[in-house]
This record gives structure tokens, C-alpha cells and sequence, in this order.
């Protein structure tokens, strides 16, 4: 990937330094100027010293108002009449809806059938009008272009758009100004809008700028890149699942940008969970997509004085719980021990005696005698269990097939 300067190249980027400043003096008198906080902990973890922007704690939580809002207010008289049309299903929608509605601009978001009927009543909630129609994104888009020609209504790209991209990378304007010491910026990758404008800033500064995608969903990695990595499946971080980049961005990507990496499902959960309970912030997993990336490649960012930017928390609370228990079982302070007994009486009171003895808590207990491989005097028993840590847990084990019994963890993905 090349990286250039202005002085370095004969064509302009589509958006200038000038543009992003100019969008920050229009946007930020409505915008809440999230702080920029060290974490002493996160870079104790990572070996870097850590910046968080916490874009997570604007009105609608996630930083898409600012492009939004920055597109809104640059609308003549008669486009703010007949109003603007989005396709989106996630945080997009709602900062165009809540701006929309603070300016009096009729707001209509098309949105896939599949949408969670939740993220249609949060956008509706914010006075726009929702219409479900595709299947995708990409057919919403389709219906919304349709109805835009048909009522001369105007179409606000969540971040294929010169004005989008601008009030985006103000993200990096209030972040550079908090912490001017930060030499690298890693920012969470979707269809590019947040990390062209941040990069537009930080270039300017001579800041190395690295972005994130979700290795299920690699497209601007594949468009700089080169390569031909698929593009699907249910990530945690569905905020930056993109199939199809922008050319805006991808353009601007590809010349000041300096890298791009991919984070695993593991990766982003952990950094989730992690922000939880380090930082006690809520964040969805495009929004620890850059902590992540930190936790992926330790070596990368080791001494570096890393800035990142937690782009949003709209993330449904039963998988935020899910992520929680899955990170608990996997650093071992949840487990599940399946166990092969003889159907016998007290078999139970035996084990459970062990766990007595090693003061590890039993949570739930199952039983299963039929559906099992084992003779039909035997039976297998699986107990979920709660422990300090994993050096606790494999003391239990330990004691267990001490005492002969057959014990093997169950094992998450």
C-alpha cells in the first residue's frame, strides 16, 4: 500500500484538511466532544501507551453523527424541505435521524426486511420514517436511489460521500488535539468513511494511520491488497461488515493509509469484554475492532503511543452477556466438565465432594444417561462450574482424575 503525501502526488485528495476543519467549526457546537482518556491498564496489557476516544458516549453512541450532521447542515433551502433518504441498518440511521429531526429535515431510512425489529424502533423513535425493503443493504440502497429520483429526495451515503467523510474525520481533529502525543492511529474499517477522514488529519501530522477489518469481511483489505478473501458470515462487529467499499474511500485509503489488518472473532470479543470490565465502557465489536487489532499483534504496536478510537456501543445486551460469559469461560473462570460416572448411588455426592474440597462454586448440573455412548450402567454428567482462574480450574481437574474419574473440559469455539 502506498502511502503519499499531497506534496507527493499532482491529484488532490476528494477531501482536503481544510475540509475536515471547516466541518468541525460546523458540527461541533451540536456534537458532544467525547473525551480522549489514557488507559493505564490497556497499555500495562499491550506494551503500548494507549489513547481511547470514546465516540461510544455521543447522543445516538457511535461517531456516524458527525458525518451525518456535517452532510445535513451544507444542504440547500429546498433539499432540507424534501428531505434525505439513507440506506442503512445500524448506527447511521439513527445519528441522520436524531440531526434530521433537530434540524426539521424529514429523515426516510430504507432498511433490509431482516433489520431487528429493536434498530427500527430506535430509528423511528429518532422521527424518521423506516421503510423495509431488500435483503440486503446493498438492495435497500438499490430502493432508496429509486425513491430518491422519484421525489427529489437527497441520498446520504453512509460513507461513500465527499461531506460524510469530512465530519467523520473530525473524530481525529479532537483526538490529536487531546492527546498530541499519539504516533499511530488505528481506526476500525467498514466501507472507509471514519478512517479517510482520521487519515486525512493525521497524515497532515505525520501520524501513522492503521485500520481494522473483521477477518470475515476483509473487502478493503481485498481492494488494496490484492487478494480475494471471502466476504461473509456473522461477525460481532456487523458495524463494519461491508462487502462492497466506497471508491471514495477506497481511493483515499490507498494513499494515506499505511496498513490494514484483520481480527479475528476471538480477538474482538475478548477486546469487548475487556473494555468492559478495564474501562467500564459498553462498546460494540466494530467499536473494539482497534484494541483488538492491539491484542491480534502485540508486536506491531509494542512502544508505540497508540490512539483509538471506540466508534460505537449499540450492541444488543444478550450478546453483549454472550460475549461476557464466552470470555469468562475461555480465561477459565467458567467451565463446564463433562465427567464419567457408574450409575450408582452417592456417584454424584463423590464428585461433587471434590469440588467442596478445591471451594469451586457448581453452578448448574446435567445429567445425561440415555443419549450417551457409554454402557447403560454408565452415565455422563456435565457441570458448569465458577473458578478464580485457570491455574484454580486445573487444580479441580487435577483432584478429579486423582480420584480416577474421566474429565474433559468442554471447549469453546
Amino acid at each position: 500500500m502506498a502511502t503519499l503525501s499531497l506534496s507527493e502526488t499532482d491529484t488532490p485528495l476528494p477531501v482536503s484538511l481544510d475540509d475536515v476543519h471547516a466541518a468541525h467549526d460546523r458540527i461541533a457546537p451540536a456534537i458532544v466532544r467525547t473525551p480522549t482518556l489514557v488507559s493505564l491498564t490497556l497499555g500495562q496489557l499491550t506494551g503500548a501507551t494507549v489513547y481511547l476516544k470514546f465516540e461510544n458516549l455521543q447522543f445516538t453512541a457511535a461517531y456516524k453523527e458527525r458525518g451525518a450532521l456535517n452532510k445535513l447542515l451544507q444542504l440547500d433551502e429546498g433539499a432540507r424541505t424534501r428531505g434525505v433518504i439513507a440506506a442503512s441498518a445500524g448506527n447511521h440511521a439513527q445519528g441522520l435521524a436524531y440531526h434530521g429531526a433537530r434540524l426539521g429535515i424529514p429523515v426516510t431510512i430504507v432498511m433490509p426486511r431482516s433489520t431487528p425489529n429493536v434498530k427500527v424502533s430506535q430509528t423511528e423513535g429518532h422521527g424518521a420514517t423506516v421503510i423495509l425493503q431488500g435483503e440486503n443493504v446493498d438492495e435497500s440502497l438499490a430502493f432508496a436511489r429509486e425513491k430518491a429520483a422519484e421525489q427529489g429526495l437527497t441520498i446520504v451515503h453512509p460513507f461513500n460521500d465527499e461531506q460524510v467523510i469530512a465530519g467523520q474525520g473530525t473524530v481525529a481533529i479532537e483526538m490529536l488535539e487531546d492527546a498530541p502525543t499519539i504516533d499511530m492511529l488505528i481506526v476500525p474499517i467498514g466501507g472507509g468513511g471514519l478512517i479517510s477522514g482520521c487519515a486525512t488529519v493525521a497524515k497532515a501530522k505525520g501520524i501513522e494511520v492503521v485500520g481494522v477489518e473483521a477477518e470475515l469481511y476483509p473487502s478493503m483489505y481485498n481492494r488494496i491488497k490484492g487478494t480475494a478473501l471471502p466476504c461473509h458470515g456473522d461477525t460481532l462487529a456487523e458495524g463494519i461488515a461491508v462487502k462492497e467499499p466506497g471508491s471514495i474511500t477506497g481511493e483515499m485509503i490507498e494513499r494515506i493509509v499505511d496498513d490494514i489488518l484483520l481480527v479475528s472473532e476471538r480477538h474482538l470479543e475478548q477486546a469487548v469484554s475487556l473494555l468492559l470490565q478495564i474501562e467500564k465502557t459498553v462498546v460494540e465489536g466494530a467499536g473494539a475492532a482497534g484494541l483488538a487489532a492491539m491484542l491480534a499483534y502485540p508486536e506491531r504496536f509494542a512502544g508505540k503511543t497508540v490512539g483509538i478510537v471506540l466508534c460505537g456501543g449499540n450492541i444488543d445486551p444478550r450478546l453483549l452477556a454472550n460475549v461476557l460469559l464466552r470470555d469468562l469461560a475461555r480465561s477459565g473462570r467458567l467451565a463446564r466438565l463433562r465427567i464419567k460416572l457408574q450409575d450408582r448411588p452417592g456417584a454424584l455426592y463423590h464428585v461433587a465432594r471434590l469440588f467442596d474440597q478445591e471451594q469451586v462454586n457448581i453452578i448448574e448440573v446435567y445429567h445425561q444417561r440415555v443419549f450417551s455412548t457409554l454402557p447403560a450402567k454408565g452415565l455422563i454428567t456435565d457441570i458448569e462450574c465458577e473458578t478464580r482462574d485457570a491455574a484454580h480450574l486445573e487444580r479441580l481437574i487435577g483432584a478429579l482424575r486423582g480420584e480416577g474419574y474421566d474429565v474433559t473440559p468442554v471447549e469453546l469455539a
